[in-house]
């Protein structure tokens, strides 16, 4: 019987990258995000994924949202197998006068709402002795950078959450781990390159080089990467990997 994944954030980037793949793995794909409700970013996800799947609008940072989306996909396909957490927020502010809203929003959005999607499907995963947690974090979980406090802290919060997850999770047979990637060629990145070129009018091409040149393989790490590495972390053979963080660092801090 097929496995059933959720996706949360999984309308674009690595969330759309892993969704692609384990639906080519036989596995099926469910997806919440914010706009899981608009027709229009409905029937571009399935244009892009080339197949009909289970999508709904989710708010992971409400409560009475994650229990309504995990009980539908349940109500859909009977249990829940895998859960990938991607759904995140990223903006930039110093210390000194952050806003309270910017500090809140990634705090609720990058760690809170991970944790209460986790929370809604353990205990399904925990009555049939077999679970995959998957969450995104970043380098941002190690390192740190000027102006990126919010995000810094609600990616490094994700390494404490899943470690108790998984503790919490072995005897049931539930794995949890995070992906730390650094620079990915995402949607997200491509419009900091293009608001980068826009603000100094240098060569798009001399500021996409810049991103590629942040690691030494002078590569950015793509989307499809990640997916493949969620894909096996969801497999069988990903049994004994948890309570662990993956780094795809291309050598990099950050």
């Amino acid at each position: 019987m097929a496995k059933v994944a959720i996706i949360t954030g999984g309308l674009s980037g690595m969330g759309l990258a892993s969704a692609k793949r384990l639906i080519a793995d036989g596995v099926t794909v469910c997806i919440g995000a914010r706009r899981g409700d608009d027709a229009d970013a409905v029937a571009a996800l399935h244009a892009k994924l080339g197949v009909v799947v289970f999508v709904a609008k989710l708010d992971v940072r409400d409560s009475d949202s994650v229990a309504g989306f995990v009980s539908a996909v349940v109500a859909a396909h009977g249990t829940v197998d895998i859960l990938l957490n991607t759904a995140g927020v990223y903006k930039e502010s110093a210390v000194i006068d952050h806003p309270d809203d910017m500090w809140d929003a990634h705090i609720d959005t990058n760690l809170t709402g991970t944790f209460k999607m986790i929370r809604a499907v353990m205990p399904i995963m925990k009555a049939k002795g077999w679970g995959r947690i998957i969450n995104l974090a970043s380098t941002a979980a190690h390192e740190g950078l000027e102006n990126n406090v919010a995000y810094c802290t609600s990616k490094a919060g994700l390494l404490g959450l899943g470690r108790c997850v998984s503790l919490e999770g072995a005897a049931h047979g539930i794995t949890c781990v995070s992906i730390s990637p650094t620079w990915v060629e995402t949607e997200m990145l491509k419009s900091f390159v293009d608001q980068e070129t826009a603000e100094t009018g240098l060569p798009r091409a001399e500021i996409q080089a810049k991103y590629e040149a942040s690691n030494p393989q002078n590569a950015l790490v793509q989307p499809s990467e990640i997916a493949d590495l969620v894909a096996f972390l969801a497999s069988d053979a990903g049994r004994a990997i948890t309570m662990e963080d993956i780094k795809v660092n291309a050598a990099t801090n950050w």
